[in-house]
């Protein structure tokens, strides 16, 4: 059975094509800069590639090259569409709404659209791309969505309130939401698998970093507490976010310097993070190659990552009375070594122990990185949220 799983961006359609019988990526690709231009690139499981400019005015003709190119031309790999079953797709916010992945029906497509304005640069998007999905693929191939708020339906009260009136809150649904949650699902479920125990059994702490970044506390398989808040920007610093800030200081900055509240938005999750303090790039690969020519505002950066990701670890230990693993995931989680050694560096009185020397070697591969000795296993877990959404969709169809 054939999933095609989708991405959608405001200029954007990142894409999937996976062959569940083995799992297996048959092609993947991106339009992008759909509504400017337009673009797209496509790689095929036996290095069969398209770069090619188009016309994509709307989502709707980048869903048509996308098809285009899976079915005809040098890097087609299917005959015809109908091959495909079904399509899933990526939804960044479901807030309070919705807890499990769905069926697209055209009133949860317009919901998703209501719930633009908590999550304004990504619901219109995925909005914009079920309906130009529906418009292109027979009302016979059914669309899933899952989404990524999800997971952190399970946290308590306690951890997802803001000391807000109560009254505020039922009327504006301001509180934490978290994101990441299908990169936390896969890897914790993968965790599980590695050291052949039931995840009901598990308390892991899971630590997904990129140029965004997220720790989720995860107690019997379930979400009971998790970094990011009320949208991605809350928690660790991270490639140009600012993490957790004190609120009074985002009213005294915008005073100085005269920003409108959509103006600070874009400051703090723009200009900020690793860009702003170190003031030489976003990238953390770039960081540490600043740090190796001395430069005292990069290890500045990398000190307060390493430094935000040990408190939480140690904050959650604490929460959920105990700790048996942690994971790194995410771009920087599963290729960086300083990162995972600076944070598991002084951690023995929770009974965390590394072999530093392996943890040297592992780029992108499951590893176990803990010593023998650990009371706490480390893994390092490359994260598959296409892969997820694809079983998740398949489960749904199936039923």
């Amino acid at each position: 059975m054939l999933i095609l799983v989708v991405n959608a961006g405001s200029s954007s359609l990142k894409y999937q094509l996976i062959d569940m019988d083995g799992e297996k990526v048959l092609a993947k690709g991106n339009c992008d800069r759909i509504g400017i231009d337009g673009h797209i690139s496509h790689k095929t499981h036996d290095g069969r590639q398209i770069n090619e400019d188009c016309s994509f005015p709307t989502h709707t003709e980048a869903f048509e090259k996308l098809v285009d190119s899976l079915v005809n031309g040098e890097a087609a790999v299917i005959d015809s569409m109908s091959e495909i079953s079904a399509v899933g797709h990526r939804v960044v916010q479901g807030a309070e709404v919705f807890s499990e992945t769905t069926i697209a029906t055209d009133e949860v497509i317009d919901k998703i659209d209501e719930l633009a304005e908590l999550a304004p640069v990504h619901n219109h998007a995925h909005a914009l791309a079920l309906r130009a999905c529906k418009k292109v693929f027979s009302e016979d191939v059914p669309q899933v969505v899952v989404f990524d708020t999800a997971f952190h339906q399970t946290m308590p009260p306690k951890a997802y309130m803001y000391g807000i009136p109560y009254g505020d809150y039922e009327k504006y649904h301001v509180r934490k939401y978290g994101f990441h949650g299908t990169s936390h699902r896969f890897v914790s479920a993968a965790l599980s698998k590695a050291m052949g125990k039931d995840l009901k059994d598990l308390k892991i702490v899971s630590c997904h970093l990129g140029n965004g970044s997220s720790i989720t506390a995860i107690e019997n398989g379930k979400s009971i507490d998790t970094s990011m808040g009320f949208t991605p920007l809350d928690g660790v610093i991270m490639g140009t976010r600012s993490g957790a800030i004190d609120a009074s200081a985002v009213t005294y900055l915008a005073k100085k310097m005269n920003l409108s509240p959509d103006e600070m938005s874009s400051y703090l999750n723009k200009q900020c993070g690793f860009l702003g303090v170190s003031d030489v790039s976003s990238d953390n690969r770039e960081i540490y190659a600043a740090i190796n020519n001395g430069d005292e505002k990069a290890q500045l950066t990398a000190d307060m990552l390493r430094y935000e990701i040990k408190k939480y670890i140690g904050s959650y230990a604490a929460v959920m009375n105990g700790l048996d693993a942690v994971i790194f995931t995410g771009g920087i989680g599963e290729n960086s070594w300083e990162v995972r050694g600076g944070v598991c560096t002084n951690m023995d009185y929770l009974g965390i122990k590394i072999d530093f020397d392996l943890n040297k070697t592992v780029r992108g591969t499951l590893t176990k990185i803990s010593t023998p000795d650990s009371k706490v296993e480390v893994w390092v877990i490359p994260t598959n949220e296409e892969l997820l959404i694809a079983r998740d969709t398949l489960a749904i169809i199936s039923k």
